[in-house]
């Protein structure tokens, strides 16, 4: 599978498409079980060419995806590992060698703060930060980023960064595009764009206004919803992180770096999309109407 590249600030080139290991596997706190299904599914996914894989701390499952990237006998250096911190965000460096030992790895491709919740000040965005950066020092980390950061979280990073960070990960799709420039001012800052979710206009919200047009558009280019909305994602310049519990999905997600919609397909997914609003993802921080 022949997925592009997206470069970042840092020279380190990141693939533009992922598979995600957490958002079907999302374990309860406490839930200590091996999960063999995990460890196959990533196997049948690492198969078909999903060589970037997207982890997080908070999903609770790195010894299963450790598991299977030694499973699956690909080398390491075909592999891009994206992982996450988040209950580990004040002692970060305690908490990548702890995700490494898991997932039997010397170092992570690409390491994210997993959200801006933690902090209560600019000085605690930028006190972690510095601990990120330390990290990248010291090769436990090839590339460093956040993920789920708002603008003014991202200014107080950019501070007191001396290494900025090379992509912000967020929900994103045509329901959520992201309100006052953000994606544009993000890029005039350095950072790339990475995007979770992006699939809720099929799966999500089925009965929005982009319903039909997406019917439409998969039938016209053979393929399926998923698909059109994956490639919409990659089109936009960003990173689209997909994930699922189905291995007949991953050959369906594939079929988005085959297609080719043209340029007023994706305008009218990006038009029609604008009209809805729906977020996924912590809901409890906007207000109703707030597209930021």
């Amino acid at each position: 599978m022949d997925i592009p590249l997206l470069g970042l600030r840092d020279s380190n080139y990141i693939p533009m498409l992922a598979f995600g290991t957490g958002t079907a596997w999302f374990k309860e706190d406490g839930d200590t079980n091996f999960d063999q299904k995990l460890v196959d599914l990533i196997k049948t996914a690492i198969d078909k060419g999903f060589y970037h894989l997207d982890c997080a701390e908070m999903y609770g499952n790195e010894e299963e995806v450790g598991r299977a990237i030694e499973e699956s006998r690909v080398p390491r250096e075909k592999f891009f590992i994206t992982n996450k911190v988040s209950q580990g965000i004040h002692n970060i460096r305690g908490a990548i060698e702890e995700s490494l030992k898991k997932m039997q790895l010397d170092y992570f491709d690409l390491y994210l703060i997993h959200t801006p919740y933690f902090a209560k000040s600019d000085a605690a965005f930028q006190s972690a930060w510095k601990s990120m950066e330390e990290i990248k020092k010291d090769g436990l980390a090839n590339s460093i980023g956040v993920s789920n950061y708002l603008r003014p979280h991202v200014e107080a990073t950019l501070a007191g960064a001396t290494i900025p960070p090379v992509l912000n990960q967020i929900e994103f799709h045509p329901y959520l595009q992201r309100g006052n420039g953000y994606l544009p001012w993000l890029r005039e800052n350095g950072l790339r764009v990475g995007s979770f979710k992006g699939l809720t206009p099929a799966f999500r919200a089925p009965d929005g206004p982009l319903r039909e047009p997406l019917s439409r558009i998969a039938k016209a280019h053979n393929t399926t919803e998923a698909a059109v909305l994956i490639h919409w994602i990659i089109r936009n310049g960003v990173v689209a992180v997909t994930t699922t519990t189905n291995p007949g999905r991953l050959d369906e997600y594939a079929q988005a770096l085959k297609i080719r919609v043209t340029n007023e397909e994706l305008k009218a997914i990006k038009h029609i999309g604008l009209t809805y609003h729906f977020r996924t993802s912590w809901p409890e921080h906007f207000k109703a109407d707030d597209r930021s």
